[in-house]
């Protein structure tokens, strides 16, 4: 399989429901086929907003399992598998390819603060590992580093380094990676309200939160973006945007459970140091869902 493949569209950073301490296997799979329902394009499970932080290992592995089960090649699965330890995102990987993912999705090391280099040499262990797409996950925000437009264009050079998921919350770094790798060169927004930016500026989709709330319409929004009709996308941006917002206004994915749990699709629960939302968020999620036509 050549690992340059092309993702395009919405694909949705799934949540991992939870009821009495574990994981809900049946709320999951229903979730999948939900979203497959909806016109989502893709799948991304146990990533940031699949709290993979609080997953064990065994569970991480029955959710890109159950992922994969319930997709059954309808639309492509990117399993998340990033960790600060080389070794431990080689053997996530690993357990995804065997799994029969489409692809996985690679944090940047946090904590560790790696150099440029040390990102690099992290990220060419794991392609030389494995013989399925790697997408690299550089978040800042979260991670603390930052892959430069050098590091990456580097390790595109490598057979499996497919693409970026894209939340520095810079669009201009579309047009510079484009400019560096070319348009073959995946580039996914990690942030649901800069997507339509970085559509315009050469993206190809979003690995989006709002997907798992609104997936027609992000499904709709990117299908806008790819056929460069900016003014449809631009109607669908102001009916999400309120939501882009409310589903952040506490740490993802508490709102988005929050949501998901109004909708009735899973409980709202998430595991410590998570905390289900307060009361203030609860009505912004909910006025959010009502512009944007998802509720009443």
């Amino acid at each position: 399989m050549t690992a340059k493949t092309n993702f395009r569209g919405s694909f949705t950073a799934l949540v991992t429901p939870f009821k009495n301490g574990a994981v809900d296997e049946k709320a999951f799979r229903a979730l999948v086929d939900w979203q497959i329902a909806e016109g989502t394009n893709g799948l991304v499970p146990v990533g940031t907003t699949g709290e993979s932080p609080t997953l064990s290992h065994e569970e991480h592995h029955h959710v890109v399992e159950w992922c994969l089960e319930q997709a059954r090649g309808r639309v492509p699965v990117v399993a998340g598998a990033g960790s600060n330890s080389t070794k431990e995102a080689i053997d996530l990987a690993q357990h995804a390819e065997k799994a029969g993912a489409d692809a996985v999705l690679v944090v940047t090391p946090y904590y560790n603060k790696p150099t440029q280099e040390g990102l690099y040499q992290h990220f060419k262990a794991i392609n030389d590992a494995i013989g399925i797409p790697i997408i690299v996950y550089n978040i800042p925000p979260r991670s603390v580093i930052d892959m430069s437009v050098d590091t990456m264009t580097r390790l595109f050079e490598l057979k499996n380094i497919a693409g970026v998921k894209d939340a520095t919350g810079n669009v201009v770094r579309a047009s510079l990676q484009r400019g560096a790798m070319g348009p073959d060169f995946n580039q996914l927004s990690g942030d649901d309200a800069l997507a339509l930016g970085y559509m315009a500026h050469g993206g190809h989709g979003c690995i989006s939160v709002t997907s798992n709330v609104a997936p027609r319409l992000c499904a709709e929004f990117q299908a806008c973006c790819l056929k460069a009709d900016y003014a449809g996308a631009l109607k669908l941006q102001d009916k999400l945007m309120p939501l882009h917002t409310a589903l952040f206004i506490e740490a993802n994915p508490a709102p988005a459970k929050y949501a998901l749990s109004v909708l009735g699709k899973c409980a709202e629960t998430v595991r410590l140091p998570m905390v289900p939302v307060a009361d203030k968020t609860r009505a912004a999620v909910r006025e959010a869902m009502v512009h944007a036509g998802l509720s009443n």
